[in-house]
């Protein structure tokens, strides 16, 4: 029988956002499951929306799972956090000597001493099993993948949907196009866009990225991806890359130039739609409601450190009658929120734990809700999966009808269920308010079709020009 080794190893990491990603970051647990061993990895995954859930269901052949891990977006990976966790996937492939592998990565770590990261885990395997190992790998959209990576890999699925609605469906497709590769060779091509688009201007419920993905794969290839890119890294392959894979080498190298003809043809039409923080409360307050203003610059998805409180301020200076917001990082104010009880009327320092960009608001506020963080989601993209954020606090601004969802740990409100754990209903309320670039959208759009994409300091900036990049290849151009 055919033993299929499999393991994954996700994280995005901004090489700008201030704080890194260290090894207890993967193995906590957040909205994301908790670092996973062995056969427990068949139970914690077993229906979920993951990548790894979807190979898992797709594969017809005996799996020997090894690891799974995951953190959320943030600056730069430890050497320590990647070298034990792909010490611990090399080692276990290694003793399970198997026919092939499945590796659920993400495509856009960097490390301060591998700026490829997924190449080297796959040159460690490849160390280990030889080069002609069958490696199947399914990534994010949002990869920044490089040369090396294509030819270390030997077939490669990426989500075709952003919010990423289709883990579990790209997963499948890998196990599809693995027992595609194992049954006769495939030839392959790649190519590199040579511009970068702001995430907020990347999701595919619109154009262009709506039409690029939906002309995947092609009529004449086996099987098209491409990743769009994540912007804030600062590495030479930030940006787009297609992987083409079909019988012969003149279909894969044609596919892979009608995905790259159509991108570059469509280059002038990604528009990022920031709105700067005051103007987005002020028309939000203008339209009838729900309203629902992110503030992508603070996403933690994209490694923001959700902390920033740039659109509450200007909330506040509107006197915005009716808002809601969730979730601002702050466990210092959800424990004191803890302290004081349900009822309590307490002085606070809300967010602003980064200094650099933005200030603490101070305020009174009512303790409204008490919660212990966990909770289960129920959209789209992580219906199912079980969240664990520690403390959290409902707080109203006393005197106000603002609301803030307080947590301790640093998590992207990407589910209604960010709200209701503190006792929210967003969808009753004028204006919604989350940390949040994208991913928000396929959860939100059942309670309002209106978004408002405010500017605010943060991390993650979407103004690609305001980034100081000094690593890009030469050419790459900012959108």
């Amino acid at each position: 029988m055919t033993r299929i080794a499999i393991a994954g190893f996700q994280h995005e990491t901004n090489t700008f956002a201030p704080d890194e990603t260290t090894l207890d970051d993967f193995i906590q647990q957040g909205a994301w499951p908790a670092l996973t061993r062995g056969d427990d990895v068949f139970q914690v995954f077993d229906g979920l929306n993951i990548p790894i859930a979807g190979f898992m269901s797709a594969c017809r052949h005996q799996m020997v799972p090894i690891l799974w891990a995951m953190a959320e977006p943030g600056g730069y990976v430890t050497d320590k956090a990647f070298d034990t966790i792909t010490g611990e996937i090399v080692d276990g492939i290694t003793r399970a000597s198997p026919d092939a592998v499945y590796l659920d990565l993400h495509g856009a770590m960097v490390t301060r001493a591998y700026p490829d990261a997924e190449a080297e885990i796959l040159r460690r395997i490849r160390a280990r099993m030889g080069p002609d190992m069958p490696i199947a790998v399914s990534l994010d959209l949002h990869g920044n993948l490089s040369p090396a990576f294509f030819d270390l890999a030997s077939v490669v699925t990426i989500y075709r949907t952003y919010p990423h609605t289709d883990f579990a469906e790209t997963g499948a497709r890998a196990a599809a196009l693995l027992d595609r590769a194992m049954a006769a060779p495939l030839f392959k091509a790649y190519r590199q866009g040579d511009f970068l688009t702001p995430i907020t201007a990347q999701t595919t419920d619109h154009s262009p990225a709506k039409e690029l993905y939906a002309a995947l794969p092609g009529a004449d290839a086996v099987s098209v991806d491409m990743a769009i890119g994540f912007p804030p890294a600062d590495i030479p392959d930030c940006g787009p890359s297609i992987f083409a894979y079909a019988d012969t080498q003149e279909a894969a190298e044609a596919a892979a130039d009608a995905a790259l003809a159509r991108l570059k043809a469509a280059e002038p039409e990604f528009d990022a739609r920031l709105v700067p923080a005051a103007e987005a409360v002020r028309q939000a307050m203008a339209m009838t409601g729900p309203v629902l203003i992110a503030d992508p610059q603070d996403n933690p998805g994209a490694g923001g450190t959700s902390d920033t409180t740039g659109v509450l301020q200007a909330l506040m200076d509107a006197s915005a009658p009716d808002a809601v917001l969730s979730m601002l990082h702050d466990p210092a104010a959800a424990q004191a929120a803890h302290a004081a009880g349900v009822g309590a009327r307490i002085e606070i320092e809300l967010g602003g734990g980064h200094r650099q960009y933005s200030d603490p608001v101070r305020a009174t506020v009512v303790v409204e809700v008490l919660s212990d963080g966990k909770f289960t989601c129920s959209g789209p993209m992580f219906g199912g999966a079980h969240a664990d954020l520690g403390p959290i606090a409902g707080l109203r601004i006393d005197g106000t009808g603002i609301r803030v969802v307080v947590g301790s740990v640093r998590c992207q409100n990407l589910d209604q269920e960010f709200f209701r754990v503190a006792g929210i209903e967003p969808g009753d309320h004028a204006i919604i308010c989350v940390k949040s670039a994208v991913h928000f959208m396929a959860d939100y759009k059942r309670i309002t079709p209106t978004v408002l994409f405010a500017v605010a300091p943060g991390a993650n900036p979407c103004d690609l020009t305001a980034i100081p990049y000094t690593k890009l290849r030469p050419g790459i151009r900012l959108d």
